[in-house]
């Protein structure tokens, strides 16, 4: 999936989101570092609609209007605020995933309960409290559920993953998602 245009890149993450299942329709939203900006997926246009052109770019620091012909997706400083604290995050992933989504209404963290909670640096993966989208609430939660790990879940909301590139970024949109269903399933017969 490594494109050297990085708003190539965005669009083609954004519709293996949905190809993946672990996305749906205008849902969801990506972002990469792009120097002292980043550029993240605009608000409301379905991913197969998007091009690389509607991609915004919105500064990393103060409070800098977006620039690009559409406006940022409503999640921009959830994903603004991640890249301001954690210099080693490059690329940040939010999806609606069915499995984290649902963990995420129940409001439960995925514990270690597979290996592969190894692929996040922590022996969780936490859910926040519920927040509106597109709060400075919710990005304060994000943050701080996020901590140094590399994954959380959003309270009624989704999944974010982090990573030092989109790459990896979208491999661990999948692992979470995969951990959550195995999670959620083994749930059913008992406390795992």
């Amino acid at each position: 999936m490594t494109n050297a245009d990085p708003r190539e890149a965005i669009v083609a993450a954004a519709r293996r989101t949905n190809a993946l299942g672990i996305n749906q329709g205008t849902a969801g939203n990506i972002s990469l570092r792009a120097g002292d900006a980043m550029l993240i997926t605009p608000s409301g246009v379905a991913y197969e609609a998007m091009t690389p052109q509607m991609i915004a770019v919105v500064p990393l620091e103060g409070e800098g209007a977006a620039s690009g012909p559409l406006a940022p997706s409503s999640e921009w400083r959830i994903h603004r605020d991640i890249l301001r604290a954690r210099a080693d995050v490059n690329a940040v992933v939010h999806t609606h995933a069915p499995y984290a989504t649902t963990l995420a209404v129940l409001r439960r963290d995925i514990p270690a309960v597979h290996y592969m909670i190894a692929a996040f640096g922590a022996a969780k993966i936490r859910c926040t409290d519920y927040a509106p989208f597109g709060t400075q609430a919710l990005s304060d939660l994000a943050v701080a559920g996020l901590g140094s790990a590399h994954g959380v879940l959003l309270g009624n909301h989704g999944m974010i993953v982090t990573a030092a590139d989109l790459d990896k970024a979208m491999w661990r949109a999948v692992e979470l998602e995969a951990l959550a269903r195995v999670y959620y399933l083994a749930s059913l017969a008992g406390e795992p």
